[in-house]
């Protein structure tokens, strides 16, 4: 997965950033979230849904019945994305054995096969 520069840049920069001036970077959007945890959790708002607008990564977490446990959460597991934005690939470069190492392995290949035909073959004296 390639990743243009203007969004590595961007996450180089919101990496850079504290907590709170990362929250106002991003777009918050707080929702009901379903599941288990009781009426607590399918009453309130206690999703959180962060959207980090120069990156386009959007980020949910839903586990907690707490808003607030739930955007700290969402505030880890974008930091998260954020690095994995970051990272550069090495470029790979195809190889070639050497005129040495392509003997050699013609050579036992030669070796392995001879051994091979002589196998089950009888002493005729």
């Amino acid at each position: 997965m390639s990743t243009s520069p203007t969004r590595r840049q961007a996450a180089l920069a919101a990496l850079a950033l504290d907590d709170e001036a990362l929250l106002k970077a991003c777009d918050v959007e707080y929702f009901i979230a379903s599941g288990p945890g009781g009426q607590h959790r399918n009453k309130t708002e206690s999703g959180v849904r962060l959207t980090h607008p120069p990156t386009e990564l959007s980020i949910t977490a839903t586990e907690r019945r707490s808003q607030l446990q739930n955007k700290g959460v969402a505030l880890e597991r974008l930091r998260e994305a954020l690095k994995a934005l970051t990272f550069v690939p090495k470029v790979r470069r195809a190889t070639k054995p050497s005129k040495g190492a392509q003997k050699r392995r013609l050579e036992n290949k030669k070796l392995t096969g001879q051994k091979k035909a002589m196998r089950g073959k009888k002493d005729l004296w």
